[in-house]
């Protein structure tokens, strides 16, 4: 018989899984492994989403990360900016280059004379004759100036998909902001070979979305990372006994790695980034919100607020204005909570005037 799986052990074995119940006495580095990596368009999220994991988090932390080339920034699941170790950048990219290259085509049906290849050897000759990092500026600029009849955005953007850029600092940097210049990824973290290749990169991806996310749907490991045709993949895994089957609140059927448990805990009120893929990856968010409480935190611009989860579900969303914390209830919260929510928002911004 298919094990089940209640709501709530679903929300808290993620929770636990996520380093959003205690935190933890862990390098930053690590914590962004077990995560597979922080979303990271919104610059800043990252360090938020390490606060509410590592204890006593340093934004120094990543900043040396950063700037020593551990970790980089770079478009890799859903074509979105994450902040990923370098060394599994390096192999996850080309798993996820189908994702980066549907977006490459739908750019390249606006040129008029030249193809996706000529445009990314352009592109790369640039790099080369580059004496360090290109700002997204100059190499609008220097493409617009090869092919002055073709438009520069699709050009920009064909290269951004095509080739392994990496936003290099200053931006991403805690509180620190700017334009961005990229880099190709070989040249930013020194030449070398992917650790994983082929299926058994997406595989890996796989093993560790669970590992981080699990229990999970096909369609949510597809969703969070963009790829398609992953079942066959997964059912295959399944049947190598690498992978069990659940059923969950809802009879969906979930895949979990062999071996992990459920938890079921009590949970702390939680501040989480915005853009954290915790409560942000569409596909099994009713795990940690309700469609209606979540409708409500979205913006005609798509800008994420943080997030606030009162025992394990969304409940409330924050922004930082002015030095301070707001928060904006979407339930009707308990005075208890809604004092345990202020104190947070309190030590949140004392946080982010470091």
């Amino acid at each position: 018989m298919t094990p089940s799986v209640s709501l709530r052990q679903w929300n808290r074995t993620l929770l636990h899984r996520q380093h959003l119940i205690d935190r933890v006495d862990d390098d930053a580095v690590e914590v962004i492994d077990r995560c597979v990596g922080l979303q990271s368009q919104d610059p800043q999220a990252a360090f938020f989403a390490l606060e509410a994991r590592v204890a006593d988090f340093d934004p120094a932390e990543l900043d040396e990360l950063l700037t020593e080339r551990e970790v980089v920034r770079m478009a890799l699941h859903r074509g979105t900016v994450f902040l990923m170790d370098g060394l599994d950048a390096r192999w996850m990219r080309p798993a996820l280059q189908p994702v980066l290259d549907a977006a490459v085509a739908t750019h390249a049906r606006g040129f008029h004379a030249v193809t996706v290849d000529e445009v990314t050897a352009a592109a790369v000759e640039e790099f080369a004759e580059s004496d360090g990092p290109v700002s997204a500026a100059d190499l609008r600029a220097r493409l617009a100036a090869r092919w002055p009849h073709e438009p520069a955005a699709d050009l920009v953007a064909t290269v951004r998909g095509a080739l392994p850029l990496v936003q290099v600092p200053p931006r991403g940097l805690w509180r620190r902001s700017g334009a961005p210049s990229y880099a190709l990824l070989d040249d930013w973290i020194g030449d070398g070979e992917p650790g994983l290749t082929g299926d058994e990169a997406v595989r890996d991806l796989i093993r560790m979305y669970l590992r981080g996310f699990g229990p999970s749907t096909v369609a949510a490991i597809q969703t969070w990372s963009g790829l398609r045709g992953l079942r066959p993949i997964v059912e295959a895994m399944e049947a190598d006994w690498e992978l069990m089957k659940l059923t969950g609140p809802n009879d969906e059927t979930l895949y979990d790695l062999e071996g992990l448990r459920l938890a079921d805990s009590a949970v702390p009120i939680r501040f989480v980034a915005p853009y954290d893929n915790a409560v942000f990856a569409k596909t099994d968010r009713i795990r940690v919100a309700d469609p209606d409480v979540y409708a409500r935190t979205q913006t005609a611009n798509g800008r994420s607020p943080g997030f606030v989860l009162v025992d394990g579900r969304l409940a409330a969303t924050w922004q930082l204005r002015d030095g301070a914390v707001t928060l904006t209830e979407l339930t009707d919260l308990r005075q208890a909570d809604r004092r345990a929510c202020e104190k947070e928002a309190v030590r949140l911004a004392e946080f982010a005037r470091r």
